[in-house]
């Protein structure tokens, strides 16, 4: 951690990036980038996944009202059969820095695959438990994405997207069987790609 100290000493805008939705069969990866004021502190910020749906929802309204920059962008399910996951993740994690109203100094990354940014970029695994900038990001991609994949629900019902997100739960695999795929679904993966 003392690299990370050393590094970011000289950064005045520090953006943190997260994604949600690499594991999913359905629905677009999700990417954010957070600059949080340096002089607010947000309680409650952490791995997005560790938070229950309100109190993520409450900590985004927290975070896009007191941070100083937020971006959200994504890859598409065709980008991602096109691309690969990995190569859509950091796609939508470069267009969510490069959506930034303000051009940080320095990115940190959760994971260990850094996306190509026009300034340093430093990836810290486990980021969103760790460092409050990335779990910020960690919560804007998740709730962002989870509210996409609810109003996906209304227009492909039957999937359960509203319920389990896209993930690959029984009852989704269960409705993919007895509908076959929606246009939403990443065909590259192996539960969608046996079924055409």
């Amino acid at each position: 951690m003392s690299g990370l100290t050393m590094t970011a000493v000289g950064a005045h805008l520090i953006a943190g990036v997260d994604e949600a939705g690499r594991g999913p069969l359905a629905g677009p990866v999700f990417a954010a980038a957070v600059i949080l004021d340096p002089e607010l502190i947000i309680p409650g910020i952490g791995d997005s996944k560790k938070i229950s749906p309100p109190r993520r929802e409450a900590l985004e309204v927290l975070i896009k009202a007191q941070c100083l920059a937020w971006s959200v962008a994504y890859a598409s399910a065709a980008e991602i059969d096109a691309i690969n996951i990995l190569q859509a993740t950091l796609l939508a994690m470069r267009r969510a820095v490069e959506g930034l109203a303000r051009q940080p100094e320095l990115v940190l990354v959760d994971g260990n695959r850094p996306p190509v940014c026009a300034c340093p970029v430093q990836t810290i695994v486990r980021g969103d438990a760790s460092v409050p900038v990335i779990g910020a990001a960690s919560i804007l991609a998740k709730v962002a994405r989870d509210r996409l994949m609810c109003e996906l629900d209304q227009v492909y019902p039957g999937y359960g997207f509203a319920l389990h997100k896209g993930y690959p739960t029984q009852c989704h695999r269960a409705a993919l069987r007895q509908l076959g795929p929606c246009p939403e679904h990443r065909r590259t993966f192996a539960p969608v790609r046996e079924l055409l």
